[in-house]
């Protein structure tokens, strides 16, 4: 159900009043045939998450090809323009280096770069705020950025919650618990809800949920008796934290380019595809 100031509100109302795109539409959808509740004190609030939401799902399909390589943090690798790579594999953002510089670079010159799952879910939550907030203040905020695991500034202020509702622009865990000890990486591969029944995930692509546990169990030990699956927990940003830093563009921005949102982007996955 979605509540706004008190009232609960019609997905199919919104998306026409609103003009959502098919990411955004799925959103509303979703969130009003759950058990649970969003409820937003404003329009406006609402209106931010989808927003950023879209973001989310815009920037995950960007890295995806952006040539950004899978590695472990032993292999890891970062452009030195922009990054000091860390003892422990991780990218600090070298100093005099703007944090959107360095983020927009990862998207631009992806084939400079190469970690594993968990940081590339950071570095796109950090691309879709980017995306999202007033440009200032994100250089203010996020001006010494640690690309280091599930490390991140607390102004992202992310929030992981058990639930069965997964939302496009959501970060959820497929866990493996039968993985095999030589290759740790494959333990759990997280991944951004997209939509229309798919996920990305660094190191594992776009897949479906019953193709992603079909990817971590092919990387199970011998004599594995445990499947992999999902776990009912979502990771996301404080929408309502950032709310009040909204950039107000209708403008919407996929690797550091603006593409005007009249414009018709057609991103082809498989055998689906999304206009926005």
């Amino acid at each position: 159900m979605i509540v706004i100031a008190g009232r609960p509100a019609n997905p199919a109302s919104l998306a026409a009043e609103w003009g959502l795109n098919p990411v955004q539409r799925e959103t509303v959808a979703i969130m009003a045939r759950s058990d649970e509740t969003f409820e937003y004190p404003t329009p406006e609030l609402l209106q931010f998450e989808l927003k950023m939401r879209d973001h989310l799902v815009r920037s995950a399909l960007a890295l995806n090809e952006s040539g950004l390589a899978f590695s472990t943090f032993e292999e890891s690798r970062a452009n030195p323009a922009y990054w000091i790579r860390t003892d422990q594999g991780g990218f600090r953002l070298r100093p005099g280096v703007l944090p959107s510089s360095g983020i927009i670079n990862i998207f631009r010159e992806g084939q400079k770069y190469a970690t594993e799952c968990a940081t590339a879910m950071v570095i796109i939550i950090y691309h879709a705020v980017l995306q999202s907030i007033r440009l200032p203040d994100f250089e203010r905020m996020f001006s010494d950025i640690l690309l280091y695991d599930w490390r991140y500034d607390q102004d992202l202020d992310l929030q992981t919650i058990r639930t069965n509702t997964f939302l496009p622009g959501d970060v959820i865990y497929f866990a493996n618990p039968d993985y095999d000890r030589a290759t740790p990486q494959w333990q759990g591969e997280n991944a951004v809800v997209l939509g229309n029944g798919l996920y990305y995930g660094h190191g594992a692509g776009i897949k479906r949920a019953n193709e992603m546990v079909a990817f971590l169990n092919e990387q199970r030990r011998e004599g594995a008796m445990r499947s992999a699956y999902r776990v009912n927990q979502a990771t996301r940003p404080g929408f309502a934290y950032l709310f009040p830093y909204d950039n107000g563009r209708s403008v919407m921005r996929v690797s550091g380019h603006p593409i005007q949102a009249s414009s018709r982007i057609t991103a082809q996955i498989g055998s689906l595809s999304w206009e926005w």
